[in-house]
């Protein structure tokens, strides 16, 4: 039984197969496109997932169908805001004629299979619960909105999911963490993240002013609507068939209480700091009061998250000191990518009532290419190269960045999800005070208040972090032992902690090797990790990769079984240029 699923015209678009109860292949279309957050219908995805075998059933993380009443009611009530409404309309119609179109494009044949449209949170919590190893467990989804709803949580048990509340439009917890974000000149899609880091640096002094701007109370989160315009004036959306785009969300009453928005490129202040950290507290407040409003619901001990707030890591790594759950997991994929997975898991589960037996303990479920493939680019490419055993490899990496340098690693198949887990990475010696800097300024181009990961085998967890929980999606952030920091400087983020991904022996064998060498040759068991791009989606094909490597400053790139090193191909550096040389801020 083949379950194709896709989130569609929306951002972040993607598509997934599931193969008899087992995630075959999941991908997003924008390592594809090279698209950023692409949205429309994910066409190069699905056709790579699909590799030319029919899916017995479709499921779309989307229902148009869902708060009906609600939706019809409201837009009769606002007139004025028709317009805006037809555009959101033709969307919803595209969803409906996802098996035309696929039909259109050969992916599938005229013969459609039965086509599921999944609410957005359902496909949000099936994300999470049922790729969990969990039997049972509360679940909570909370993001910007999806189908009308901001907020969904309820219980699953077996492979069954029962909704228990939500949080419906106008009201969101995301919308309010967008709205600053943009306040602070974070305008483009998927910034929020931004804020997060900058939240380090800032003391939360304006928590009171920002408080009366959203509330949470007995599961259901309430904004101060005076605040934002998207319940009134509307917000500018752009869905379809490229980079998404959302208009500016909140009201002049924002400006008469916190004063100017910081303009895109200009210099971060204290106030945008201060801000910053003021926001992620409060969110905090209102996070925890709805985690822990559907744990006393339930009576669970274990939770399930997902959704675009269940990736602000700040927030997760408090969850055991904030919250009566001993247990999580959070969907590596919680944003709207990850809906491909969760609606057919939810068809697969939930309607078809299939028995469980998949858990997503990695994330590495995209394309991988031979050794074969990568040596026929790196000739296309006049590259100097060393071919070595997998012995030789794990060594001569791990010495190259014991020595300072920075090196691509791009190995296996692709990471599914917004982090770069060991398959598609750079990276450096965390011991360095001076690495973030070196890493900004010759390769990433990126913020400086931003952080880097530390990969640590999560056999030495409690070596170096307060809390010795699994992390291996690098979506909770820790605080790192005060005697350690000074060990990984580079690593440890301006408020102590660092989002770590922990490494088992069993889920990414080579990867562990590699940080285990380093381990064994530096008495440091960690690696500094981000993402193998430069200002673009993370790379997927070899070409990609040995182009990141030529163009930015990196000092060395380990790609399947072959070894370069940069003062060996300096001349092809001197013929390419980063896409970022100068990035504004």
């Amino acid at each position: 039984m083949n379950i194709l699923g896709l989130n569609a015209f929306h951002g972040d678009a993607s598509a997934a197969v599931f193969v008899d109860g087992q995630l075959e292949i999941a991908l997003e279309e924008e390592r594809l496109n090279r698209i950023k957050h692409w949205a429309g219908l994910p066409v190069l995805a699905a056709k790579t997932c699909l590799d030319g075998h029919q899916p017995d059933y479709i499921a779309i993380s989307r229902d148009p169908k869902a708060h009906l009443k609600d939706k019809l009611l409201r837009a009769a009530m606002r007139p004025h805001s028709w317009f805006s409404l037809a555009g959101r309309a033709s969307n919803s119609v595209r969803i409906t004629q996802v098996g035309e179109l696929l039909a259109a494009e050969g992916i599938i044949a005229q013969v459609e299979p039965q086509v599921y449209m999944v609410e957005h949170h359902r496909a949000h919590l099936a994300s999470a619960f049922f790729a969990s190893p969990f039997e049972e467990a509360a679940l909570v989804s909370i993001d910007g909105f999806g189908d009308f709803s901001s907020v969904m949580w309820g219980v699953g048990k077996g492979n069954q999911i029962e909704v228990k509340g939500s949080v419906s439009f106008p009201h969101s917890l995301g919308i309010f963490y967008t709205a600053f974000t943009q306040f602070l000149g974070f305008p483009k899609y998927g910034d929020e993240y931004k804020m997060m880091g900058l939240s380090a640096y800032g003391e939360p002094r304006f928590v009171s002013q920002v408080g009366k701007v959203v509330r949470t109370e007995k599961g259901q989160c309430r904004l101060n609507l005076d605040y934002f315009i998207h319940h009134s004036k509307g917000v500018e959306m752009t869905w379809d068939d490229g980079e998404p785009a959302l208009g500016t969300v909140f009201s002049s009453k924002m400006i008469e209480e916190f004063g100017s928005p910081r303009t895109v490129g200009a210099e971060i202040t204290q106030r945008d700091m201060d801000m910053a950290a003021s926001v992620q507290q409060v969110l905090e407040e209102n996070y925890f009061a709805l985690l822990n409003y559907a744990q006393k619901q339930t009576g669970m001990t274990k939770v399930c998250l997902a959704g675009g707030v269940a990736l602000n890591c700040v927030a997760n790594g408090m969850i055991f000191d904030r919250s009566a759950f001993k247990d999580v997991y959070v969907q590596p994929a919680a944003h709207d990518a990850g809906t491909s997975i969760g609606a057919a898991l939810y068809v697969q589960h939930q309607v078809l009532k299939k028995p469980r037996s998949f858990e997503m303990r990695h994330v590495y479920y995209g394309p991988e290419y031979s050794d074969q493939e990568i040596l026929r680019e790196l000739d296309a490419a006049g590259c100097a190269y060393h071919k070595v055993t997998e012995d030789q490899l794990i060594r001569r990496t791990a010495d190259a960045i014991a020595e300072g340098n920075v090196l691509g690693w791009f190995q296996g198949r692709m990471e599914f999800g917004p982090r770069a887990l060991g398959n598609r990475s750079i990276l450096a010696d965390p011991r360095r005070k001076d690495m973030k800097d070196i890493l900004n300024n010759r390769i990433k181009y990126r913020e400086p208040f931003r952080p880097f990961c530390p990969s640590i085998l999560a056999e030495r967890v409690g070596d170096y972090f307060e809390t010795d929980y699994p992390s291996p999606f690098m979506v909770m952030a820790y605080k790192i032992r005060p005697a350690q920091r000074d060990r990984i400087p580079a690593v440890t983020h301006g408020d102590g902690t660092g989002r770590l991904q922990t490494v088992e022996a069993d889920v990414n064998p080579l990867y562990w090797n590699l940080i285990h060498r380093f381990g064994e040759v530096t008495g440091v068991p960690v690696l500094l990790n981000t993402s193998f791009n430069e200002n673009e989606p993370i790379v997927n094909v070899p070409a990609q990769a040995i182009d990141c490597f030529l163009r930015t400053h990196m000092d060395a790139l380990s790609i399947g079984g072959f070894i370069l090193y940069k003062s060996e191909n300096q001349h092809l550096r001197e013929t390419r240029t980063a896409s970022a040389e100068v990035q504004a801020y």
